[in-house]
């Protein structure tokens, strides 16, 4: 039976994890990796204005990363490499290539075609980034998933928001800068982690020149508990991008950018994205005594409630109740994100969970791509009732999941 954690090799690792902690190590450095996510919308107006850009174009932006991070995963986990190489080692390669290609979106991009090919760059690399920092937290924190991938989708939360704030800190400075700033901070992340290395689950359970191969990581979908997990993650997935994405146009598009011109759209889309770090946080200390299943549906629900009374009342609810729904919205949209990979992390064999972990991603984030392309066109077109769009998400998600649940219980 192995310990879950390494004895430290070097005096950097021993200060990380017995001063910092390994988990907390991980979210921050998947807090700076993932800023490279969304820079480019942080940075919309800009683009807009230089390339003649409408909003729908700066969705294929964000499509673009998605498309990339889609290709990314099936490539790392369907070649096995997911579970085959050190987690570790993946992160820091990809966070490190993954700044380059947001450098050369920012310096040597001149308009849509060829920035979405930096983005979609980027998004192959964060494929190394995002699957890989779970797979290290189940490999430092076998035994608390739950609450510890919520930190960890936290700090991811944090990390997109991040660009926005970056945003209003640097007002007056060109946008390359904040570009630029994303690809130092995830420089670093790129540091920290290779500083920390790997947990002992992740050592003795995935070594290096062993893995399961494709027919292994799309055998976990055999498994009902991960194939109901999956399934109510992609009914959540339908909703997140797409409205992280759309945040700033919601903004912009009410009465809020006018009533609270000191914050701005950047601030206010900030503090809308960064509340899903405190409603992951809070969802990770309630699967301790709910478990990791109610706490998902639960979110799941709340932000389909929230994306519905969005829909129906956009026009005439006042400032301060759109405010309320807003932060609601963005703290519940991304609180069962974690609850649901601890769900299919737990459901499949530990030497395929980066694999398993990964092909999840990579079909979530393909659902992303269309509910992206459709709300950001539909919203050129129809203006904020196109948020109707996001409502079946939540409600597919909570249904798969209890029906595949309920299945599983009745054959038991």
């Amino acid at each position: 039976m192995c310990s879950s954690i390494v004895e430290p090799r070097t005096g950097l690792q021993r200060w990380l994890v017995g001063r910092v902690g390994p988990v907390t190590a991980i979210a921050i450095a998947q807090l700076f990796g993932t800023a490279l996510w969304f820079s480019a919308n942080s940075t919309a107006p800009d683009l807009m204005r230089l390339w003649q850009a409408s909003a729908a174009d700066i969705g294929w932006l964000t499509s673009a990363v998605q498309l990339g991070f889609i290709f990314g995963t099936l490539a790392i986990s369907l070649s096995g490499a997911a579970d085959q190489f050190h987690a570790s080692r993946i992160f820091v390669f990809s966070a490190l290539l993954g700044a380059a290609f947001n450098l050369g979106f920012a310096w040597l991009s001149t308009g849509l075609a060829t920035g979405a090919l930096f983005r979609f760059g980027v998004g192959v690399c964060l494929a190394g980034i995002y699957p890989m920092g779970m797979k290290l937290i189940v490999g430092w924190a076998p035994d608390r998933t739950g609450s510890a991938l919520a930190q960890l989708v936290a700090m991811l939360t944090l990390g997109t928001a991040l660009p926005h704030a970056l945003r209003v800190i640097s007002t007056g400075l060109p946008w390359q800068w904040i570009i630029t700033a994303s690809s130092v901070l995830a420089a670093v992340g790129a540091g920290v982690i290779h500083v920390l290395g790997d947990g002992a689950r992740a050592q003795t359970n995935a070594p290096v020149g062993r893995s399961g191969g494709p027919a292994a990581v799309l055998g976990a979908f055999r498994n009902r508990a991960f194939r109901a997990a999956t399934l109510g993650y992609f009914g959540h997935m339908w909703e997140l991008y797409t409205l992280w994405t759309a945040v700033p146009l919601l903004i912009a598009h009410t009465a809020l950018a006018t009533r609270f011109p000191r914050i701005g759209v950047s601030g206010m889309a900030f503090c809308v994205i960064g509340a899903g770090a405190i409603g992951s946080l809070v969802g990770g200390m309630l699967s301790r005594t709910l478990g990791s299943a109610r706490v998902a549906l639960g979110a799941l629900a709340i932000s389909g409630l929230c994306g519905l009374t969005f829909a129906l009342a956009w026009r005439v609810l006042p400032p301060v109740a759109m405010v309320v729904l807003l932060v609601v919205w963005g703290a519940s949209v991304v609180a069962d994100s974690p609850q649901f990979s601890a769900l299919a992390a737990r459901a499949c064999p530990p030497a395929w969970v980066g694999g398993a972990l990964a092909i999840q991603n990579s079909i979530g984030f393909a659902i992303t791509v269309a509910s992206i392309a459709a709300t950001t066109a539909l919203l050129e077109r129809i203006g904020l009732d196109a948020i109707w769009l996001l409502v079946p998400g939540p409600v597919l998600g909570v249904s798969a999941f209890l029906w595949t649940s309920r299945r599983e219980t009745s054959k038991a």
